[in-house]
């Protein structure tokens, strides 16, 4: 047997056994009860749980899993949307009619804090410098939670260990799993835009910088686990031109090139394929009804950068001006958190549209992925209104302590 082969079975040993969970208490799996809360090490539902919007976790080590869910019930009609982990969009709006029940499949990376760690007396660390949101949240923890919303009819859950490749998400807040409502990142609607045989595994963070991303670990994290033929999507910008903040502001023309280049060849070194992409650009307008760019410098060193490097563009920069201005300056507030008082940040709306854009480059630069893009395509010239597009709002549990931790 070739080594490839005996690594192959090593990995298959090791994985843990698949889980089914039955919610109708009648079908097949572990029956498990309203009442039967999560503790850590074991199943159930997360606190704050309603009959209309409920969470539930289930423990399993680190790593890639397919969910299986069967919806529907034999007593109501059900319109299911599931998310996972921190609010990452997986399935919206899935109809079922009484006594009818479907099947759908995702996948879902989990992750936790730990790194390998380094040798004795050499630098660097075993965990990724996380803070208290992240320690409070879903996204860094040791299980795998679904959130299930809109009038969901579930019947049973399946989870079990996976193999596929891999979307890393490097970036900040415009591309992070924003924790509560109203806020939404593209990161978070991309999944939904996707087929079952890749996974988006959002490593993004609210106020990071090529900078800090690299001193809090959180490329370490995902150099740890990327593997050859998995795809490093790189969005810095917002915060790294703040000069004001001296620690982590990169100059436009020498150290944030520099370091786009260093995550490229750390992605390269590993087999793995680096994206850059432009950072949206914030909503302000100039005398003429069009978006004034804020971030220009930054979005043409990225395009310089792809260019040189030949690694695929996917231009968010130029795709976000372009839907805002289809949008109008009156009307754009509507894809922007806070009622629009924000003009960086996205409601659902807005992250849907943003990821549209995004998975529509995809479709257009990526010859490898864009059979893994399932939305149909989009242009700016043709918007849906947010009538169409309900995504059904998460459950308030922004700063809930995960039950069990």
């Amino acid at each position: 047997m070739s080594l490839i082969g005996m690594l192959g079975l090593l990995a298959m040993a090791t994985m843990p056994p698949p889980l089914s969970f039955d919610l109708a208490l009648g079908g097949q799996g572990v029956a498990v009860a309203r009442r039967h809360l999560y503790e850590r090490g074991d199943y159930g539902f997360e606190p704050g749980s309603r009959p209309d919007a409920f969470l539930f976790s289930a423990a399993v080590p680190e790593g890639t899993y397919r969910v299986t869910v069967r919806l529907g019930d034999s007593r109501s009609a059900g319109d299911t949307t599931v998310k996972a982990e921190a609010r990452r969009l997986m399935l919206l709006n899935v109809p079922t009619a009484r006594g009818r029940f479907v099947e759908r499949s995702f996948l879902v990376n989990v992750r936790t804090d730990f790194l390998p760690p380094p040798p004795p007396n050499a630098p660097g660390g075993d965990a990724v410098r996380i803070d208290a949101k992240d320690r409070n949240g879903f996204a860094w923890d040791d299980k795998l939670t679904l959130e299930f919303l809109g009038n969901p009819r579930v019947a049973s859950i399946r989870i079990e260990p996976a193999t596929a490749p891999t979307l890393y998400l490097a970036g900040d807040s415009t591309v992070t799993d924003q924790d509560a409502e109203p806020a939404a990142s593209w990161g978070q609607m991309l999944p939904a835009m996707l087929d079952d045989q890749v996974v988006v595994a959002n490593h993004a963070k609210s106020g990071e910088t090529l900078k800090s991303f690299l001193t809090g670990l959180r490329l370490d994290k995902i150099l740890s686990t990327i593997r050859p033929g998995d795809w490093l999507f790189i969005q810095f910008g917002h915060n790294d031109q703040k000069s004001q903040w001296p620690q982590t502001y990169v100059d436009k023309d020498l150290t944030y090139p520099a370091y786009l280049r260093a995550y490229i060849a750390e992605a390269r070194r590993r087999g793995a394929n680096p994206v850059l992409v432009t950072s949206p650009e914030r909503r302000n307008w100039d005398a003429g009804g069009h978006i004034a760019g804020t971030l220009t410098d930054y979005a043409n060193a990225v395009r310089a950068v792809a260019a040189e490097q030949k690694v695929p563009l996917i231009d968010l920069n130029a795709d976000s001006k372009a839907i805002y201005e289809a949008l109008g300056e009156q009307k754009a507030p509507i894809a922007f958190n806070d009622n629009g008082a924000d003009k960086t940040h996205h409601d659902n709306y807005g992250a849907w549209l943003l990821a549209s854009a995004v998975a529509e480059r995809i479709r257009e630069t990526i010859p490898a992925l864009a059979p893994h893009v399932t939305m149909p395509p989009f242009s700016p010239a043709h918007l849906p209104t947010p009538e169409a597009l309900h995504i059904p709002p998460s459950l308030a549990f922004s700063g809930m302590r995960p039950a069990g931790s």
